[in-house]
């Protein structure tokens, strides 16, 4: 499972980047981690997390993206999520997260509103989206008041038996090796069919601002 992703469009595209996941853990499945091998158990809920560059938007007034023309500022945080991992029979994992959105404007002078789109992708494998969805987060700033604050949400299904390793996999992975047989001292992820196995069970729920081009290249630049 990836650690670290970018949004390098605001459409679709997601590739490698920084962005530090917490999942859930169940009995049932594995955790492998490329340098140790399987290190812990594993289950079918995603990991969550905000891709690099889409936790925080700045909006500016006019086409002058200098400091003075700044006007407002809203930062994710507080990820939280929850998952029903479609045990017992169930064929669908279900994922739902919640965050935090907080604002500073500028100009401090009447009540106003700021709409804020932001996404709830599944992405796969590190590379591959699933899916992705849309929502606003509406920032509500009383007259006078410098800074808002705005819950928002959002949640997806994942197919469980794609998250989930075969049991020939797993028996391959998790098989004890006796001292002189041929394989004792060979990484079970180094087999190319094992490593890509493990890659396409591996999903993670990401959330982010929904960013154009040039709020996006703001914030990797600055």
């Amino acid at each position: 499972m990836s650690p670290r992703f970018r949004l390098l469009s605001a459409a679709t595209t997601l590739i490698v980047g920084a962005v530090a996941l917490a999942g859930c853990k169940t009995k049932g499945e594995l955790v492998v981690d490329e340098s140790v091998g399987v290190t812990a158990v594993r289950g079918a809920c995603p990991a969550v997390g905000i891709p690099d560059y889409t936790g925080d938007v700045t909006l500016f007034r006019g086409a002058d993206k200098t400091a003075g023309s700044i006007d407002v500022v809203a930062a994710m945080t507080n990820v939280k999520s929850q998952c029903d991992d479609g045990g017992n029979g169930g064929a669908k994992v279900f994922v739902s997260t919640s965050f935090d959105v907080l604002a500073r404007r500028t100009d401090t002078s009447g009540a106003r509103q700021v709409q804020i789109p932001y996404f709830v992708s599944v992405l796969r494998g590190g590379s591959a989206v699933v899916s992705k969805r849309v929502g606003t987060v509406t920032l509500s700033f009383a007259d006078g008041q410098e800074r808002a604050q705005a819950t928002a949400q959002g949640s997806a299904y994942i197919d469980r038996a794609e998250a989930t390793l075969s049991p020939e996999i797993r028996e391959r992975i998790t098989r004890k090796r006796k001292a002189g047989e041929a394989d004792a001292a060979v990484d079970p992820l180094s087999e190319p069919e094992i490593r890509a196995a493990v890659q396409r069970a591996s999903f993670e729920l990401l959330v982010g601002f929904q960013l154009d081009q040039a709020q996006l290249a703001y914030n990797a630049t600055r």
